[in-house]
């Protein structure tokens, strides 16, 4: 039996064993120097992530000063229009790609852990790869405006502009495969976060007590799953069609454009919010701080969260007024993009009556947050004005929409960033960012701001288009890009302080910091070491340090919940989703090469692949797999551990599997990343018909026969069945019938891959004929993916059996497979469902 999380015994009020602190700051050690390569620890991890995303924060912006330059006066030539183009595309590339999300991603793994009072996020090995990929992916982008090889076809990458025929070079294959690389770090992000929110909170921190930044990145992880799929499906399809001539955005073959368009939009628009929600999350955290009081309407702004982020889904058509959509599609995504400033509006709301109805603390981060919601309504009332459809056509492709994008996401997100800067840099340095400094800072980038972007509208409404690289002297634009140029300088200016009081502050300089120096009321606030907190509290309330002011004193003691490391390794505490009660105490690994490694070959793979060096990029891919075989391996190395008490008469088992296991949940998430890729698909064959049905079958004799169609579905639900008969075996500790059903199973699998396009090829049909073509062959390469992921998966689940490590009870390796394997069936049993019978319903 276990006492309820009320119960009154909490904390202890027995010392503890002086050797805890010696075991936890022993097992959660930081190898300095090169160890840093090896580090999985969240706080070196999540520094080193918002560290490079500042990095290419800097370098994107110099590439906008470059352009102001050559806009400041007409007719210049201080850029060639090819250079331009290039850093016009790696400044909207890098704003986008590789600052906005990667430093709300990188913010949330430094806090989040700290915020929910855990050891570490439940990952941190993925965490660790996922920045690594991200750094060398960068660093690859970047550096390819060296060699004049950047992309030059914009930050979204529309065709026919970027097809083979008009952009022949690798310049629009460095975007392509770079980008899509990248976007795969973010969803490794997203389902730590996810994961780590739902599963490794305090004790007693149930939904309602959740902090609301945690909600934020919940609701923001949620929408990277279902959105980042659709651009790196978009990605595929155009970088297929440059190598292998695959129709998929060529008119003149069933293809569309358009594709293109509602693909990345799809991904496009709700990303606005997957970079506003988390700041809006850091926000609502500051405020209630800086006022000295709770967040007013706390449960309606979680409400507004959840709803922001289920709205955005319905607005990427926002983007394709004037392409032609029909009337009526046309005035639900008008009426769905005036609605969604609705939530905003309610979080908005709640921020200045929490600063009214407070006593505001005048900091830095104070004028930040201030600054941010001056500009930032500003960018919402243009957001409304270019709902409104005759507006939008209009002031579409002109400098207006130029304006409206940027007060929404430097109002919206470099604001409340630059404030969280101020505000949390104590828990990194023990020391306080200049009040001076700031403000000076402060008031260069509000001013500065407001000064380059806000003649931008007028510039619009005049008629000025955006994209281009230098205009006539003629046409009453003059005056004004002088001014914004001359404020992109000034904003720069702000910058370029904030950069270097963060310098002066990490070399020593700087105020020291009381340990909760604006008296906030969350965790994060709690004294931290290498191993987080000393103990980790049980939860009771939003605010735990106003409701208990002895808290912080009481973690210290160790009179919480798991003051030392029961197993002598690395440990946090597992609870259940809804109630946050203790479920089980999972190790977490230590520092490895493993998943630096496989960052490092994982992007030399895809540089290989951008440069066209096909052949070599086999050896890199090969060791970017052994590399994460080797750190996977090592996360479980068979120990078995009785349950351990973790305190207050709590008693947990230290390995669990099946749905409660974190690693059960990872791959759920993980399925529906895949499940909305495949949706992708599905929507490309059936999008790609209603535009060009005339390279579709129109005679029933020329498909193949259904017996292909039986005979595909029978060998998917065979394979399938063999799983099962697999898994009846490791239940019942038989290894080498598992091993046989395992080997049989795969087999079937990979005969079902071979046959799915086996009668289309047999029947003559090329992928370079037509959209149909492509379609169907691109499906059935999607399927001969997985049966690849699997082989590698089933190979791992094998090597784990023969080495002893999978059994009746330590069966996880096998479940991940399973859920993989019995996804893929269903998968490749749907697409043939789709192929087969869908032409003849057609006819």
């Amino acid at each position: 039996m276990t006492p309820p999380l009320d119960d009154p015994g909490l904390p202890s009020p027995l010392p503890r064993p002086p050797q805890e602190i010696a075991t936890l700051k022993r097992v959660w050690w930081a190898r300095p120097g090169i160890g840093l390569l090896t580090a999985v620890n969240n706080q070196r991890i999540g520094v080193l992530y918002i560290g490079t995303a500042l990095l290419f924060f800097a370098i994107s912006g110099l590439l906008a000063l470059a352009m102001r330059a050559q806009l400041a006066v007409p007719e210049n030539d201080l850029l060639d229009h090819g250079t331009y183009n290039q850093f016009f595309t790696v400044h909207g590339t890098g704003m986008m790609f590789l600052f906005a999300v990667p430093v709300v991603e990188a913010i949330g793994v430094y806090l989040l852990p700290a915020m929910l009072a855990a050891r570490d996020l439940p990952f941190p090995r993925l965490s660790a790869f996922a920045f690594w990929a991200y750094f060398f992916g960068g660093v690859s982008f970047f550096c390819s405006l060296i060699f004049d090889a950047a992309p030059d076809g914009g930050w979204f990458m529309y065709p026919p502009l970027t097809s083979s025929r008009f952009s022949p070079g690798i310049n629009a294959d460095f975007w392509l495969l770079g980008i899509g690389f990248i976007e795969i770090s973010a969803i490794a992000g997203a389902i730590e976060i996810i994961v780590g929110i739902l599963r490794t909170r305090p004790p007693g921190m149930t939904l309602d007590k959740l902090p609301i930044y945690a909600w934020s990145m919940l609701v923001m992880a949620g929408m990277i799953v279902f959105a980042f799929p659709a651009v790196i499906v978009a990605t595929l399809l155009l970088e297929i069609e440059r190598v292998f001539g695959w129709p998929f955005f060529m008119a003149e073959q069933g293809g569309d454009p358009l594709l293109w368009q509602h693909l990345f939009w799809f991904f496009g628009h709700p990303e606005v919010y997957i970079i506003f929600l988390p700041a809006a999350g850091l926000v609502s955290m500051m405020v209630p701080t800086l006022a000295q009081r709770p967040l007013v309407g706390h449960d309606w702004v979680v409400l507004a969260l959840v709803g922001t982020g289920f709205f955005s889904f319905g607005l990427w058509v926002h983007h394709m007024f004037t392409t032609g959509i029909p009337q009526l599609s046309l005035s639900f995504f008008s009426a769905a993009s005036m609605a969604v400033s609705v939530p905003a509006g309610m979080q908005v709301f709640a921020w200045i009556a929490t600063f009214g109805k407070g006593r505001v603390q005048w900091t830095v981060a104070t004028y930040f947050l201030l600054g941010f919601l001056f500009i930032f309504v500003l960018g919402g009332l243009t957001g409304v004005m270019v709902a409104v459809i005759p507006f939008d056509w209009q002031a579409h492709d002109s400098y207006f929409i130029v304006a409206h994008l940027h007060y929404v996401l430097i109002g919206g997100m470099v604001f409340p960033v630059f404030a969280g800067i101020y505000y949390w840099w104590p828990t990194l340095t023990s020391r306080l960012l200049s009040e001076r400094l700031g403000k000076w800072a402060f008031w260069l980038m509000f001013l500065g701001f407001n000064v380059t972007f806000f003649p931008m509208h007028l510039s619009g409404l005049l008629g000025m288009p955006r994209r281009v690289y230098t205009y006539p002297g003629d046409l009453g634009w003059d005056a004004l890009n002088m001014v914004s140029t001359v404020g992109s300088f000034v904003l720069a200016l702000g910058v370029l302080l904030v950069f270097a009081d963060m310098a002066r502050n990490a070399l020593g300089w700087g105020e020291p910091a009381p340990q909760n120096p604006w008296r906030a009321g969350t965790l994060e606030w709690i004294p931290n070491d290498t191993y987080a907190t000393r103990s980790i509290p049980r939860v009771s309330s939003l605010y735990p340090l106003w409701d208990n002011p002895r808290l912080s004193r009481e973690v210290e003691e160790g009179g919480h919940f798991l003051p030392g490391a029961p197993t002598n390794r690395r440990e946090t505490i597992v609870t259940s989703p809804i109630e946050a009660k203790p479920q089980y105490l999972m190790p977490m690994p230590g520092p490895h090469w493993g998943h630096f490694l496989a960052g490092l070959f994982t992007a030399a793979h895809f540089l290989c692949l951008t440069v066209q060096w096909y052949w070599l990029s086999i050896l890199p891919a090969v060791l970017a797999i052994a590399s994460v075989f080797w750190w996977v391996w090592d996360l479980d190395k068979g120990e078995d551990h009785p349950p351990q008490d973790i305190g207050g008469g709590w008693r947990v088992p230290v390995y669990v599997q099946g749905p409660e296991s974190h690693s059960w949940w990872a791959v759920v998430v993980l399925l529906l990343v895949d499940g909305t890729a495949f949706a992708c698909l599905i929507f490309t064959y059936l999008f790609l018909w209603t535009v060009s049905p005339e390279v579709w079958p129109t005679d029933v004799a020329v498909l193949p026969g259904l017996e292909w169609l039986a005979g595909g579905v029978a060998l998917w639900a065979l394979g399938a069945g063999a799983m099962l008969a697999a898994s009846r075996a490791v239940a019942r500790n038989r290894p080498w019938p598992m091993r046989i059903a395992l080997v049989i199973g795969f087999l079937l699998l990979l005969a079902a891959a071979v046959l799915q396009p086996y009668p289309h090829i047999q029947s003559g049909l090329k992928g370079a004929d037509s959209a149909y073509g492509a379609a169907v062959y691109m499906l059935a390469a999607w399927q001969g993916f997985h049966v690849a992921v699997l082989l590698l998966m089933t190979g791992y689940t094998l090597a784990r059996s023969f080495a002893g490590k999978l059994h009746a009870r330590r069966r996880v390796t096998f479940d991940n497979t399973m859920l993989m394997w019995h996804y893929s069936c269903g998968q490749g049993a749907v697409a043939l469902l789709l192929v087969h019978l869908f032409p003849r319903l057609a006819v």
